[in-house]
């Protein structure tokens, strides 16, 4: 399936042009910001904007449209599976909010000093829409929200489908697969793709 494209006008903004990160800055072409209802019941993390695909008519990625997981792959991936659990009003954002080029022109691995300069964004939009459950999508988005509570990330696969209680945020984080790794990891998890979504609908079913 298809799913929505996220209305532009639904974009919170929260620093039109940040420079606190002078490589991302350079690197990139917009700042990917959170899209979605403000009193959204889920919110969900990525990790950062990729290179995105300029050509394309709509999904474009976060790093061409300015909002975040609206990419051809992973952004209709995520938010396709979000629409099947029941959740068309999901808000959508990333841990890092511009894409981190790497030498080669793809997206590196953020940096530490890149997730803790985009952390009171992450944290900010989590207390203005108040969400029963933050989904976090990868490694990555989890580390940056463990990282609240002081917590580190050391066997991600370990977390998966399993919520972590934050008190800090006040709202409990689910972690689960990056889109871009569900080929590779859903079966060697004990799933299929029916089975794997069906069991995040089970947890996300007791929050929101």
């Amino acid at each position: 399936m298809t799913p929505r494209y996220p209305d532009p006008d639904d974009r919170l903004v929260l620093e039109p042009d940040c420079r606190r990160c002078p490589e991302l800055a350079a690197a990139r072409e917009r700042i990917s910001w959170g899209v979605g209802p403000a009193d959204a019941d889920l919110v969900v993390v990525g990790e950062a904007p990729g290179p995105g695909a300029p050509e394309a008519d709509r999904w474009r990625g976060g790093n061409w449209t300015g909002m975040a997981y609206t990419s051809r792959a992973s952004g209709r991936k995520v938010r396709a599976m979000f629409e099947q659990l029941g959740h068309p009003d999901a808000y959508y954002t990333n841990a890092v909010k511009c894409f981190p080029l790497d030498p080669a022109g793809g997206n590196r691995e953020p940096a530490a000093e890149e997730r803790a300069n985009c952390r009171p964004y992450l944290l900010d939009e989590i207390e203005r829409v108040d969400p029963a459950c933050v989904v976090a999508t990868g490694k990555h988005a989890t580390r940056s929200l463990l990282a609240v509570e002081g917590r580190e990330v050391g066997r991600f696969l370990d977390l998966v489908l399993e919520p972590q209680d934050c008190p800090t945020l006040g709202v409990p984080v689910l972690p689960v697969l990056h889109p871009s790794y569900q080929e590779v990891w859903i079966s060697r998890l004990g799933y299929t793709y029916e089975s794997y979504r069906d069991a995040i609908g089970a947890v996300l079913s007791e929050y929101a």
